[in-house]
Parts: structure tokens; sequence; C-alpha cells
């Protein structure tokens, strides 16, 4: 069987884009951009393993941000270079003691790279030894002198602009990059290296949406996408319990001061119930009563805190990831006010969103029923989760 590894060259700084923070790590729809391309290759049923090139001292980093996203393929992160060549040589060095038939070399500053496409780029690099992904020149071509004067008009039917994946069999490109790093050959890209030792390479059809984020305008372009990749679905949710005596009063994951709390077989939390059914609803995943039923003793006296955490674990795996909640807290006492805003700051990280994208209120029910009497508490909540297609990819053809 032919062992096939993804290299994810993300070592790139991101200077023109402004940014302190290398350009790997910088959030796009939510995950580091280098998740992105991740996404594509454990979708990819050829890629057995990945390796990831990162900037130094980013290493940890980037290792929590694929634990937290669940990057199975993973197999290494390495220390890049100060330049993209390096990087790659990093990597290929990283694989010779292991060395795979086929490497699929491609920048992580590329997120919309597809499925199909790296498939396809592996079968013809199986067929030919080395396949890259590019596109025809659409726009007419002009030599143009230095004094911008155009000297001729070039005939663009053989001309295509590279992409990434570059797809070759590793003791090929291993063999380029080592010639290269003895010989100070300064290419561009990895393919041009396989040329430069006389060995053909292959043109597969590349994807328009598979641009490379290199400025501020190419930025925009992805977070458009993404914007226009995302199905935002809507859940409500609503709790009640009885106020006891013997019973701490746990709202939001605040404990309130009151000669009462809530009882129930977890801590009887209602706004962070409302809370998990309202998300659990949003991404229609059933009930909390359902993954935490009350007949099981493990919940016996559950912090809400982490069942909620449990629940975005849940609404993660199955693609959505929490956007906002509103919440209405429904009690006659005690004054809740003093404490909404150290609820917000609660379930904020919880969800994986700012304080903004939280707000939590409180009413009364005017001493109207078992709430205005004092004998109960409720919460309503309205969440919004956002889902984006498989893969975590917009929806985009090869």
């Amino acid at each position: 069987m032919t062992e096939v590894i993804g290299l994810i060259a993300a070592a790139g700084h991101g200077r023109r884009l402004g940014t302190s923070l290398p350009k790997a790590l910088l959030p796009l729809g939510g995950a580091a951009l280098f998740l992105w391309s991740l996404r594509a290759f454990e979708a990819t049923t050829q890629v057995k393993q990945t390796l990831l090139v990162v900037p130094d001292g980013y290493q940890q980093q980037a290792s929590d941000l694929c634990q937290q996203a669940q990057i199975g393929k993973l197999s290494n992160i390495i220390t890049g270079g100060a330049t993209r060549p390096e990087s790659v040589y990093n990597g290929l060095t990283a694989l010779r003691s292991s060395p795979p038939d086929i490497v699929i070399i491609h920048d992580g500053a590329r997120p919309f790279v597809t499925p199909q496409l790296i498939a396809h780029s592996v079968r013809v690099c199986a067929q030919t030894g080395a396949a890259i992904a590019a596109l025809p020149v659409t726009d007419t071509l002009k030599q143009v002198a230095a004094n911008s004067i155009i000297t001729t008009t070039v005939d663009r039917s053989q001309y295509y602009c590279a992409q990434t994946p570059q797809t070759f069999k590793f003791k090929l490109i291993f063999e380029a990059y080592r010639r290269a790093a003895q010989e100070g050959w300064d290419v561009t890209d990895d393919a041009a290296l396989v040329e430069k030792m006389g060995q053909p390479v292959t043109i597969i059809e590349g994807n328009p949406a598979n641009f490379k984020i290199t400025s501020q305008a190419d930025w925009e372009r992805a977070e458009a996408m993404v914007a226009g990749s995302q199905q935002i679905h809507v859940g409500h949710g609503y709790d009640v319990h009885r106020l006891v005596e013997g019973r701490a009063l746990i709202l939001g994951g605040v404990n309130v001061p009151y000669p009462q709390g809530l009882v129930g077989h977890s801590d009887a939390d209602v706004v962070l119930h409302a809370v998990a059914d309202a998300l659990l609803g949003a991404a229609s995943l059933g009930d909390i009563g359902q993954h935490f039923p009350d007949t099981d003793p493990a919940y016996k006296d559950a912090d809400s805190k982490q069942l909620l955490g449990q629940v975005v674990e849940l609404l993660r795996a199955s693609g959505y990831q929490p956007v906002n909640v509103d919440v209405t807290i429904i009690a006659q006492q005690p004054r809740l006010a003093p404490y909404i805003e150290q609820m917000r700051q609660q379930i904020a990280p919880i969800l994986g969103v700012t304080v903004d994208e939280v707000n939590v209120k409180a009413t009364t029910t005017e001493g109207l029923g078992p709430i205005g009497q004092g004998e109960a508490i409720a919460a309503h909540a309205v969440a919004l989760g956002c889902r984006r297609p498989l893969h975590g990819l917009p929806q985009i053809s090869q």
C-alpha cells in the first residue's frame, strides 16, 4: 500500500498582513488559518499522516489548537526556517528516517483546498512521479520594457499559475531539495526544483478558490467566503427548578448568596441548563436529559459548567460552533442584577465566544404563580449555532 503524507508549510510570519502573530495562527472563521488545510487533509482517505511546519516558538500553541480541533492524522509539528524552501526542507528532513512513498506539500495559507483536489494530485503523482495544481492564465499577457512600454503580447495558451498542493514521490523531491541546498538554487516553488533536475512535472487543474492569502485584500476575500458558507441555526432552551432550604443557589455558574437553593439531580443551575438545551436545539442534538439523565449517578450534584462544556464539545464534533446566547432568568427573589456580569464572564469561555456574545437578563412574574410566590426559578435561553459544510470548508467545487 502506498504511504502518503501531507506536509503543511505554515511557518510564514505574514508581515504583509501587518500582524505580529504568525499568519498561520490568525483566526479565520473561528479556526486558526492552518487548521483549514489540516481539515481537508484529515478528510482525504489517501492521506495517512500529516506533518505541520510552524514558526519557531509556536509548536505548543499549534499543538493545542490541533488537539482542540481533534486533528487525528497529525504526526509531528516541527520548526520552520527563515524562508519557505528552508521550512519545506526541514519538513522533508524530518520525514527522512521513515520516508513515505508520496509527500503532498501544501501552503498553510491556502485554506480552501479541497479533499478532492488533494486526492487527485496523489493519483496523478502515483502515475507520473510529480504533479502540481495550477490554473491556466486567462488574462492577456503583455511583455513590458523598463519604460513601461509594451514590447509584445505573449501567447498565454501555454502559461499556468502554480498553486499547491504540489505532490511528489518522496525520494525525488528530497533529492531535489538536497541539491538545492548544496548548489544554492533560488526558486519560488517546489516543482521548480524538480524541473531543474530534468524531471517532468504534470499539471492538474487547480481551483480558483484555492488562492494564497498574502495581502489584506486576500484576507478580506477569505473572510467573505467563510461568511457565505456558514449556516446559522437557532435553538431554544428552558428549565425550571424548585427552591428549597439547604441548597446553594447557583445561577450561570455563579454562587448567589440566598437562604435557599434550587433542587435537582445536578447542581440545578437553570441558567446553564437552559443554555445547554438551546445549543443542543440549534444543532438538533436532543436535550440535556438525553445526554445527562437524572437516573445516572455520575451526574449526581454535577457542576453544570462541566456539563455545558461537554455540550459544546458535542456541537463541535457535529460541525457546529456557538455564536451567541441570550438568557432570561425569571425569579421573584433574590435580586440578580449584581451577579449578571459574573454570569456572562462564566458562560463566555465555556462557549468559546467573547463576553459580548453572551447576554443575561432577569425579570420577575410580578408575584404571579409559583415563581412569583418564591417557590421556583426558571430560565429561557435562545442560542445561535454556526454550522459549516463538511470538514469545516466552504462548499467550493473542485
